[in-house]
């Protein structure tokens, strides 16, 4: 394929992607679905080259920018609250997954060499931040299942790589070092730790120096990929290296960030994570032609293949919900004894946590990087695919009306000690302060008699109102309201004005940027 061809079909496929996202929300259906769907079905049109998807370049492109953005929207002080949990699920999890999967692989194909069984259980065992990211979006869950299914699928690939590369080694070279494995694994995770947070920690003391928005940024897109390329050159876990230089920079992008760099990088981050999302799941459903071809008539591999994929396929679903269950009632048990304070989710979350096991990306790159002298390798490319599709088309589709059903409750203790309204009321109070230390002069004359009584206004409206929280919702909702129609009817007098040719170009764009600004606090505010 001409480079020039390749670049055309990259863009029809972005376009693809906006009709059926579309598609998906006039259908009322899950993006991911729709994506891999119509992937499959574009994979197969007349005329369409074949697309070769390199696994390398898969995990290098799509991985450190989709598990950045993640990080940097997690919220730290819930994250570490519940790091226990979240190791129990990306660590505990996906090992307990991969011996699951070998032990099932082994006893359906009892020739496979063993390490080839861990390799395919390897494989299969994480659930994808992109899958997850893509479903979490669509539904609304108690406070603690939601940090704990975003940080495990943040940590999780990490624990999946390191054991299939071990595995793999295994395999090609006929040994296997348990304890030399252990070690290296913790050396990987410290290692990433170490790259990651001085990536940011550079990245925070260049942001102070810049000066340039733009440059500002650029740098910030740039720290994913640069993160996850030195941990993999370094020899660590690059996942883990982009994960902690995402922690760092969300946690300081509140100081370093100016409010114009801030609103400008979560409008270009949320357009490059979207493009990305849907490029991932449509190129899973492309690569279903390749898949095809390599493994041949699809009756033969029904024949050969379709008892022991179903059975591996049943095998990681039910592994999850043993793992999360079994956990759940030791923790629960020891609770009981006094021996532990933590709370147990309870039946009704972990099923929840246990049906949200979505594959994706990882597990697709991860099946394609497969050395050809892999034992069993079309198997387990026919096995990946199978968990990929049956994952996110039935458990994604269905998590929302498990979710309903299952009805599960917010963890009281997760609610942070401040509202909505009394953290807005404290920072009313703060900027009275800094109004009143500035309105007046030296000589203690008030000069901004206008500003002082605004802040004033504000800091006081919560204590001045009488009524419930609901009501008091629903007063500042119509306030903002108000001044949102204000903006409108503003805009639209400006737009006139200038198709009467009253005012010139740049009058509009200062005026309309203005309202802009306006709009979006007002809009904010009112949340």
């Amino acid at each position: 394929m001409h480079p020039a061809e390749g670049f055309e079909l990259i863009i029809a496929m972005f376009l693809a992607v906006v009709g059926l996202h579309y598609l998906a929300h006039r259908l009322s259906l899950p993006p991911a679905a729709a994506l891999i769907v119509g992937g499959g079905a574009i994979a197969f049109m007349p005329g369409l080259p074949g697309i070769t998807i390199d696994p390398e370049l898969v995990l290098v492109l799509f991985l450190p920018p989709l598990l950045m953005d993640g990080a940097w929207f997690t919220a730290i002080a819930p994250f570490r609250r519940h790091m226990v949990g979240i190791l129990s699920l990306a660590v505990g999890a996906v090992f307990f997954t991969t011996a699951i999967v070998a032990v099932v692989t082994k006893l359906l194909l009892p020739a496979l060499p063993w390490a080839a069984c861990v390799a395919l259980g390897a494989i299969l065992s994480p659930p994808d931040a992109v899958s997850a990211r893509a479903v979490l979006q669509r539904v609304r869950l108690p406070r603690r299942l939601s940090t704990l299914l975003e940080g495990e699928s943040l940590l999780n690939d990490a624990a999946g790589l390191v054991l299939f590369r071990f595995a793999v080694a295994a395999v090609l070279t006929g040994g296997f070092s348990l304890g030399a494995a252990v070690g290296s694994f913790f050396l990987l995770v410290l290692g990433g730790i170490a790259v990651g947070a001085a990536i940011g920690a550079a990245w925070v003391l260049l942001l102070r120096r810049l000066g340039d928005d733009t440059l500002m940024i650029a740098l910030t897109l740039l720290v994913c990929w640069s993160a996850y390329i030195a941990g993999e050159l370094l020899h660590v876990s690059g996942v883990i290296a982009v994960v902690t230089a995402g922690l760092t920079c969300g946690w300081y992008q509140h100081v370093v960030f100016s409010a114009s760099v801030r609103i400008r990088t979560v409008a270009f981050w949320q357009v490059l994570v979207f493009l990305l999302e849907a490029a991932v799941f449509t190129l899973i459903g492309l690569s279903l032609r390749g898949l095809s071809e390599r493994v041949g008539d699809p009756a033969v591999v029904i024949d050969t293949m379709g008892l022991p994929v179903l059975v591996i396929v049943a095998a990681v679903i039910v592994a999850r919900f043993i793992w999360i269950f079994g956990v759940d009632a030791i923790v629960a048990g020891l609770r009981r004894l006094g021996w532990l304070i933590a709370r147990p989710l309870g039946g009704r979350a972990a099923l929840v946590m246990s049906w949200a096991g979505m594959r994706g990306v990882v597990t697709l790159a991860v099946a394609l990087s497969l050395p050809e002298q892999m034992p069993a390798r079309d198997l387990m490319l026919v096995t990946a695919f199978v968990v990929i599709l049956v994952t996110v088309l039935v458990q994604g589709t269905s998590l929302g009306w498990v979710i309903r059903r299952a009805a599960p409750r917010e963890d009281p203790t997760s609610h942070p000690p401040l509202n909505l309204h009394a953290a807005e009321a404290a920072m009313f109070r703060a900027q009275l302060v800094a109004v009143e230390r500035e309105a007046h002069d030296d000589a203690g004359r008030l000069i901004h008699p206008q500003l002082l009584r605004r802040y004033q206004a504000r800091a006081t409206a919560g204590q001045n109102f009488e009524g419930s929280a609901e009501e008091l919702t629903a007063a500042i909702t119509s306030h903002f309201d108000v001044i949102i129609a204000a903006v409108t009817a503003g805009r639209a007098e400006l737009v006139r004005l200038h198709r009467a040719g009253e005012i010139d170009d740049e009058t509009l764009h200062d005026l309309e940027h203005d309202l802009d600004l306006e709009e979006l606090a007002a809009t904010a505010a009112k949340g």
